[in-house]
Order: structure tokens, then C-alpha cells, then sequence
């Protein structure tokens, strides 16, 4: 009975801390949106921040004129922390055009 508890528990923790898909897909909408007019995906992407982080990111952001309503930040920190958060190995260094860089 204790293990069932247990498996049960750790099935619904890790469901309640996954994103669905389509918040992760709202999330890269919002990103296209609202951080590339300013910033390049090479500089979010290569970021590897914990959630706590990006969401200092966002909050820093919105402090200097970014807005979002609640729902597309929600889905922006949604995606940003499952898929550059701390725990995703680093992204490889881009080479340029020649291959040598």
C-alpha cells in the first residue's frame, strides 16, 4: 500500500510540475512575439537558468516595458524553464559560415 502511495504521489508531482504542450506552444508563440524584437534567440537560448531565474528575467523585462497578460507570461516562463533551464545540458557554440568559428 506504501508504494502505491509513493508511486502515486511521485506521478502527480511530476505531472503537476510537466507543461502541456500547448502552454510550451503558446509559449515559443510569445517568445517570437515579445523577446525577438529586442533579442536575439542565440542570447535566450544559450541562457541555462532555473525557473526561479527566468522569472527574475521576466519580472526585470516587464520593469523595463515589457508587458504580457498573465496567461502568455505564464506560458513564456513555461517554456523557457522546461526547455533552457538549468537542468538542459548547454547549447553548442554556433560556427559561422566558414566552419571554422
Amino acid at each position: 500500500m506504501r508504494a502505491k502511495l509513493a508511486l502515486f504521489a511521485a506521478f502527480t508531482l511530476a505531472v503537476a510540475l510537466s507543461a502541456d504542450q500547448a502552454t510550451l506552444d503558446q509559449g515559443r508563440k510569445v517568445e517570437q512575439t515579445t523577446c525577438l524584437p529586442c533579442h536575439s534567440l542565440r542570447l535566450i537560448h544559450s541562457q541555462r537558468l532555473p525557473r526561479a531565474a527566468w522569472d527574475r528575467e521576466l519580472t526585470k523585462m516587464a520593469g523595463w516595458g515589457w508587458s504580457a497578460k498573465p496567461e502568455d507570461r505564464a506560458a513564456l516562463l513555461e517554456f523557457l524553464a522546461a526547455n533552457y533551464g538549468d537542468d538542459k545540458p548547454a547549447a553548442p557554440p554556433e560556427k559561422s559560415a566558414d566552419g571554422r568559428k
